[in-house]
C-alpha cells in the first residue's frame, strides 16, 4: 500500500490513463501474491515494478492494437460504420503474392526463431511461455522474436509507418 501511488503513476506512464493505471496495478499485485505463494521472492518490490511494466505495455498494445482495428485513422469514426463492398481482385492477388513473401520468409528462418517468432506473432503466446516451450530465457526468447521480425520486414521490404507484422 505503501509504494502503491507510486506505481499507479508509473503505470500511467505507460498507460497515459489513471484509471488504467489502477486497473494494472491491481492485476500486478494479484500476480505477485500468486508468485509469493509458489516461491520466495527476494525483491518483491522490483518485482512489482516489472511485473506493472510488463502488464502496463500489454495494456498499451491492446489499445494500440483495438485502435487501429476499430477506428479509421482518416475519418476517426469506427470503422464498422463504414460501407465494406469487399476487396478487389488486385488487392485480393496483391495480399495473396504478399502472404506467399511472407511464408517463404518464415520458411527461410532458423528453426527456433521460426517457431518463437510464430508462436508470438501468429499465436499470442507471451516471451515466458515462449521461452518454457523452447527451454531458453525470456531475453532470448525475445531476441529470437525480434530478429524473426526483422528478417520477414527486410524479404518483404516492410519500413516506414503501417508496415508491421
Amino acid at each position: 500500500m505503501e509504494h502503491r501511488p507510486a506505481l499507479i503513476e508509473y503505470a500511467a506512464g505507460f498507460v497515459g490513463s489513471r484509471a488504467q493505471a489502477e486497473d494494472v496495478v491491481q492485476e500486478a499485485w494479484v500476480r505477485l501474491d500468486a508468485a509469493v505463494q509458489k516461491r520466495p521472492i527476494h525483491e518483491p518490490l522490483a518485482y512489482l515494478y516489472r511485473i506493472v511494466r510488463n502488464l502496463a505495455i500489454d495494456e498499451r498494445s491492446a489499445a494500440a492494437r483495438e485502435r487501429r482495428v476499430f477506428v479509421d485513422p482518416d475519418s476517426g469514426e469506427a470503422a464498422a460504420s463504414a460501407q465494406f463492398t469487399g476487396p478487389t481482385p488486385e488487392g485480393v492477388a496483391h495480399y495473396k503474392d504478399e502472404l506467399r513473401q511472407l511464408l517463404q520468409a518464415m520458411e527461410a528462418l532458423p528453426e527456433r526463431t521460426r517457431i518463437a517468432f510464430q508462436m508470438h506473432r501468429l499465436g499470442g503466446y507471451k516471451l515466458r511461455e515462449i521461452a518454457e516451450h523452447l527451454g531458453i530465457s525470456v531475453p532470448l526468447a525475445h531476441a529470437l522474436v525480434v530478429d524473426g521480425l526483422e528478417h520477414c520486414k527486410q524479404r518483404l521490404r516492410w519500413v516506414g509507418p503501417g508496415k508491421i507484422l
